[in-house]
Parts: structure tokens; sequence; C-alpha cells
């Protein structure tokens, strides 16, 4: 218990936490009354990918070199902290959602979660933990910027924002999180 206390300490849990627990009490303090403020799809993406950004800093420890020659295997520890944080940061929305407005199904919402994790695990392995919101970030900005493409290109460029059941936009939330997982949990984040 003591190991998995100082690696929590380690990653910046608790600040993590408190971050995606501030976020989920904002949103629903705004939204306490639904006629006044906007809901949706647009706003359920924006605070999941700010609880994404705010765990992905943890997901690289103070030395990075020493993670790389300790004795212990990190890739079941790497994959299962990217795993935990999609899991936090859609239930915060989740729970939101049940004690107010809905912004997202839950389909969307867990389908968004997993590939926002996964965007900000690769972007961890390819630019460093202290980026690994980048990812995920750029790309909402650009789903919420630039207008959709028709056909499937569209569903898969804008797969945050796409309707519930849309097969191109789940596909493409899937790779991004089997691929960023993989990859960040066999190199760990980039030096």
């Amino acid at each position: 218990m003591r190991g998995l206390l100082l690696y929590a300490r380690s990653r910046q849990v608790p600040a993590s936490a408190a971050v995606v627990a501030l976020v989920a009490l904002a949103l629903w303090a705004l939204n306490r009354d639904p006629g006044e403020r906007p809901t949706g799809l647009g706003l359920a993406v924006l605070v999941l990918t700010a609880n994404v950004a705010a765990a992905a800093i943890g997901l690289g420890g103070q030395d990075t070199a020493l993670e790389r020659t300790a004795a212990i295997r990190w890739a079941p520890r790497r994959a299962a902290h990217v795993l935990l944080i999609g899991a936090a940061a859609g239930a915060a929305l989740l729970a939101v959602q049940a004690a107010g407005p809905e912004f997202a199904p839950t389909a969307v919402v867990l389908r968004d979660s997993a590939g926002l994790v996964g965007l900000a695990a690769l972007g961890a392995a390819l630019c460093g933990a202290a980026y690994g919101w980048a990812l995920s970030t750029g790309w909402l900005a650009f789903n919420l910027l630039v207008p959709t493409p028709a056909g499937t290109v569209g569903q898969v460029t804008n797969w945050m924002i796409a309707p519930s059941g849309t097969t191109a936009a789940t596909t493409t939330a899937l790779v991004l999180l089997v691929t960023g997982t993989a990859l960040y949990a066999a190199a760990g984040p980039r030096r």
C-alpha cells in the first residue's frame, strides 16, 4: 500500500484529482439552472479535455532516468495509470450529469474519454509528460474551430463531437486509446 501511495504522490495524483473535482463542481454549479447556461456536447468535450489535461501531467515522474533503470515492471503500471485517468475523467462528467442536465449520452462520454486519454498517453510518449495534454487539447481546438468535412473523413477527424453510434468515431477513439496506451506503457514518457 505504501508503494501505491508513493507512486500516486510522485505522479501528482492528489493535485490532478483536486482539479478534476473542481472542474466537476464548477460545471455542476454553473448548470444548476439549465435554462440560463449552455449545455451540450461541446461543453462535455471541453470538460473531458480539461480533466484529461489535468491528469496527463502525472504521466511522468520526477526522474525519467530513474524510472528507466528501476527493477520493477513499469508497463502494467503505466497502462493502468492511463486507463484510470480515462475512467476518472469520464466518471466526473457522468456524476455531474446524474445530478443535473445531460450534456452528452453516456456512450459519447465513454468514447471521448477513451480517445482523449489515448491522445494524452500518445502525447506523453512523443512529447514528454509535461506536454501530454497538448495533443488532446489541440484536437479539441481543431474539432471546435475547423468546419467538419463530409463523409467518413469528417467522422474520423471530428470523432469527439460525432453523434453516438457513429462507427468511424468510435473506431478512431479506440485506436487512439490502444495506440497511445501501448506506446506509453512500452516506452514511457519522452525525456
